[in-house]
C-alpha cells in the first residue's frame, strides 16, 4: 500500500511539473518577438543603431518583450536579413535606416501577412509602418546654438551622404545659424559613409582651418571623428541622434537628439497593447518629443540667450516658424 502511495505521490508531482513546463513554455509563445535590421554600420556606431538598440533592450526588460537583431555585415544584404527575421516567427520585423527601403519592400510583398516597421524613410505598403523624424526641427535649434556659441562666425556642418534625409539636418541647421546670428557662414561638407571616424576627423580639421569654430555632424560614426577633431583642436561640437556629450566632454555644447529609442519602445509598447500595428505614417517633431536637444555644457549662455533659445523652441512647436526644407 505503502509503495502504490508513493507511486501516486510522484505520479502527481510528475503531472504538476508537466504542467508548470507547458505553462512556462505557453508563456514564452505568448511573449512578443522583435526583430531588427540594423542600419549599414550597424553596433558601435554610437549613434543610430546603438539609440534603436537600446529602446528595444529597453523594451525587453520593462515589456517583457524577446528580441534579435542582424547587421548587414553578417548577412550580406538588407534582404537577407529581413528574411531571416521573418522566418524566425517574429511579431514585428524593423528596418533602421532610409537605405534599406527597397529591399525591406521586396521582403514585405513577399510576407504580406507580417507587421513591419520602416524607421527614417516611407513605404505605403500597407503592412509597413513608417517613423521619420522632423530632423530639421532639431537642427535648426542646434543651429541656433551655433550661431551664439561661434566667435569666428563660421560654423561647419558635415553631413554622412548627400541624401534627402541628411539634407534636412543640414537646411535645419543652416536656417538656426542664421536666426541669430545673419552674419555666420555656414561650411558643408558630405563624407559618403557613416562609418569611417579618421575621415571625419580630416574633413573637420580642414574645417577647422578656414575659420570653423562650432561644428555639427549627422554622419554616424563618422560624425564622432568629427567631434574629437574639434576637441583635439580647442574648438565646439554638437552630437547627434543621442546625447554624445562623453565621446568629447571639453568640446561639445548639446547633441541634437533623434529619439530614436523612444520612438521603438512606445511603438513596441503599442503593438503589445493592441496585438497589431495599422500601416500608417508616423512623424515625431518637438511637439511628441520625438527631437530636441540635450543639455546645454562646456559653454554658458546668457540669460537673452537662454530666453532667445526658448523661444525659437516654442515657436517651432506652435507653427509659428517653419523650416524651408530643399
Amino acid at each position: 500500500m505503502k509503495r502504490i502511495m508513493n507511486m501516486l505521490v510522484i505520479l502527481f508531482l510528475l503531472i504538476g511539473s508537466l504542467a508548470g513546463c507547458a505553462n512556462s513554455a505557453l508563456k514564452a509563445k505568448e511573449r512578443v518577438k522583435i526583430g531588427i535590421m540594423l542600419s549599414d554600420v550597424g553596433l558601435g556606431d554610437q549613434s543610430f543603431s546603438d539609440a534603436a538598440f537600446a529602446g528595444l533592450a529597453k523594451a525587453r526588460e520593462e515589456l517583457d518583450i524577446i528580441f534579435d537583431y542582424r547587421e548587414l555585415q553578417s548577412v550580406g544584404t538588407y534582404e537577407k536579413g529581413f528574411t531571416e527575421l521573418v522566418e524566425d516567427g517574429n511579431d514585428i520585423v524593423i528596418g533602421l535606416g532610409f537605405m534599406v527601403l527597397e529591399d525591406l519592400e521586396k521582403v514585405a510583398k513577399k510576407y504580406p501577412e507580417q507587421q513591419f516597421i520602416l524607421v527614417d524613410s516611407v513605404s505605403e505598403l500597407d503592412n509597413i509602418t513608417s517613423i521619420t523624424f522632423k530632423e530639421e526641427q532639431g537642427s535648426f535649434l542646434a543651429g541656433a546654438v551655433a550661431g551664439m556659441a561661434s566667435k569666428s562666425n563660421i560654423v561647419g556642418f558635415v553631413g554622412g551622404a548627400d541624401v534627402p534625409l541628411i539634407h534636412k539636418f543640414k537646411v535645419g541647421f543652416e536656417q538656426g545659424v542664421k536666426a541669430v546670428n545673419p552674419v555666420a557662414e555656414v561650411k558643408a561638407a558630405y563624407a559618403n559613409d557613416f562609418g569611417n571616424a579618421e575621415l571625419g576627423g580630416k574633413i573637420a580639421s580642414g574645417m577647422i582651418d578656414e575659420g570653423a569654430d562650432v561644428l555639427y555632424a549627422a554622419a554616424g560614426f563618422t560624425g564622432v571623428g568629427v567631434l574629437k577633431e574639434a576637441q583635439s583642436k580647442k574648438k565646439f561640437a554638437i552630437g547627434v541622434d543621442s546625447d554624445q556629450y562623453f565621446f568629447a566632454e571639453k568640446a561639445i555644447i548639446t547633441s541634437m537628439l533623434k529619439n530614436v529609442d523612444v520612438a521603438l519602445y512606445e511603438t513596441v509598447k503599442e503593438f503589445k497593447a493592441e496585438d497589431q500595428l495599422e500601416g500608417k505614417q508616423i512623424e515625431l517633431g518637438i511637439n511628441e518629443k520625438g527631437v530636441g536637444l540635450a543639455p546645454i555644457r562646456v559653454i554658458k549662455l546668457t540669460p537673452e540667450q537662454e530666453k532667445r533659445l526658448e523661444d525659437l523652441e516654442s515657436k517651432l512647436s506652435n507653427n509659428e516658424l517653419s523650416i524651408k526644407l530643399d
